[in-house]
């Protein structure tokens, strides 16, 4: 588990510096629950009796992320905030994420006595986070969607990182999806190109059936907007007109998006509004 410590403190580096300044109650604390038999399938919530959040960490999908400050930040400002682990590449191949994601909803949704909650995911958490709210009918388990940086499309993050030129990041990411799916999609069967297709999101997108989306990508970002931009339009084309892709200076990426710009502040009333 990667949360044995909890700090009370807020990193002022993640927040911007109008976040920062809004006045909000102590960080509370967090407590730990298990959703599953396995040793990745916990929750932490922060706070208690608001509108509940449901947080998913990036990192590749191979690895945890610390997403506790972030967290407390939220609780502080009125959610019941459950930052959510789920088994990683080197526990499971897809749709194994996928499938953590919709247990931990489930149990999410019989704490809060059958409210459906928020999601916000970052990086391949956003990734996860979309899939939560497109695929079936995703709007019947989550309210809204906020994903930042999110692979919408892994194979296009596939593709991307064997540029020439490619940054290490996006190589990275290549790597990663690959371990994700379990198969490399230039030598693919039909097994595997099936599996390829059900980790893009578009493949899921069904208009009114699936959750309102915020989407936010920085300029610079090595996962591109342009993963969002074809979501988006897949979306409206199937008729969801509650989709919202945001673009913000810099490059910054997952979780440090939130400290771009305001997004912090623009991200909140967002949720609020849902």
């Amino acid at each position: 588990m990667r949360r044995t410590l909890l700090t009370l403190a807020l990193c002022g580096a993640l927040l911007s510096s109008s976040a920062a300044a809004e006045a909000a109650p102590e960080p509370p604390a967090g407590r730990l629950f298990a959703y599953g038999g396995h040793a990745r399938q916990n929750i932490t919530v922060y706070g208690r009796g608001g509108p509940p959040l449901v947080i998913l960490h990036g990192g590749y999908w191979s690895k945890d992320t610390d997403w506790s400050r972030w967290a407390r930040w939220f609780a502080a400002r009125g959610f019941t905030v459950y930052d959510t682990d789920y088994r990683l590449t080197s526990d499971a191949v897809w749709p194994a994420q996928r499938d953590d994601v919709l247990a931990a909803l489930r149990w999410v949704r019989r704490r809060e006595g059958g409210e459906r909650p928020l999601v916000l995911g970052s990086s391949a958490g956003g990734h996860l986070a979309l899939q939560a709210g497109t695929y079936g009918a995703g709007r019947s388990r989550v309210r809204g969607v906020v994903a930042l940086s999110p692979v919408a499309s892994p194979y296009r993050a596939w593709v991307a990182g064997a540029v020439p030129g490619a940054s290490a990041e996006r190589r990275a990411l290549r790597r990663a999806a690959r371990r994700l799916a379990g198969c490399a999609p230039d030598r693919a069967g039909q097994r595997c190109w099936e599996r390829w297709g059900d980790l893009a999101v578009t493949s899921h997108a069904s208009g009114p059936d699936d959750a309102p989306l915020f989407l936010v990508h920085s300029a610079g970002d090595f996962v591109p907007p342009v993963h969002s931009a074809e979501l988006a339009a897949a979306q409206r084309g199937a008729g969801l007109r509650d989709v919202t892709v945001r673009t913000v200076r810099g490059s910054a990426h997952g979780g440090a998006v939130l400290g771009a710009s305001g997004t912090a502040r623009v991200v909140l009333r967002w949720l609020r509004g849902r």
